[in-house]
């Protein structure tokens, strides 16, 4: 089995700023897999203190990364990477086992897990 969540150098660095930004510097990155959005999965992060029964660990350019064991198959594999533009800046996920995803991109179907679509 592959890492379960590939973390960037670049997606690692802006989650350090987040953390200093919002006084989490002892948090760990829990990235998650949630029911809705417009295909019926979407992903999220935030800051945890505690790992939980059956959760996954890892650690990655100096982050602490936590997967709880439902969403572990799902994400297997998943590269979160940060990505600066004129625009501005934002976090991009590429999961392969993601089949479709929506229009904004921030919702997804894999072949095993559909979820409840919402819409966008």
């Amino acid at each position: 089995m592959s890492e379960v969540v590939i973390l960037t150098e670049a997606a690692a660095l802006q989650v350090k700023d987040m953390m200093k930004e919002h006084d989490e510097v002892d948090a760990m990155l829990r990235v998650a897999v949630k029911g809705g959005g417009c295909s019926g999965l979407s992903y999220g992060m935030g800051f945890e203190h505690e790992i939980q029964e059956g959760d996954t660990t890892l650690e990655q350019h100096g982050i602490k990364v936590i997967v709880a064991k439902n969403d572990a198959a799902i994400l297997n594999g998943t590269k979160i990477d940060y990505k600066q533009s004129m625009m501005g800046g934002g976090f991009t996920i590429d999961n392969p086992n993601a089949i479709a995803s929506c229009g904004c991109g921030s919702s997804f179907v894999t072949a095993t897990n559909k979820g409840t679509p919402e819409d966008c």
